[in-house]
């Protein structure tokens, strides 16, 4: 079951320095968008604010941020023979 929210939505990863693990969620942003919002908060050194596809900002300080990795994502395959 997807929803029209989830077709247009853009797969975000952002890794933080210092920090094992990465934020990863759905943006509603394309892919521009989000490659825009990031360049600016990289040349500005101004937090890095995205909002997920149920409408919970994520804030990122620029000076922390290891890379960001934008992408579409793959509808899931079900039952045999998915490849």
């Amino acid at each position: 079951m997807s929803s029209k929210k989830s077709e247009k939505a853009s797969q975000v990863r952002i890794s933080i320095t210092h920090v094992n693990s990465e934020l990863s969620f759905e943006c509603p942003l394309t892919p521009d968008e989000i490659r825009a919002a990031v360049t600016a908060a990289l040349s500005a050194s101004t937090p890095l604010i995205l909002t997920d596809v149920r409408g919970h900002e994520v804030i990122v300080p620029a000076d922390k941020i290891g890379y960001v990795e934008i992408g579409q994502p793959t509808e899931r395959r079900v039952g045999f023979g998915a490849n």
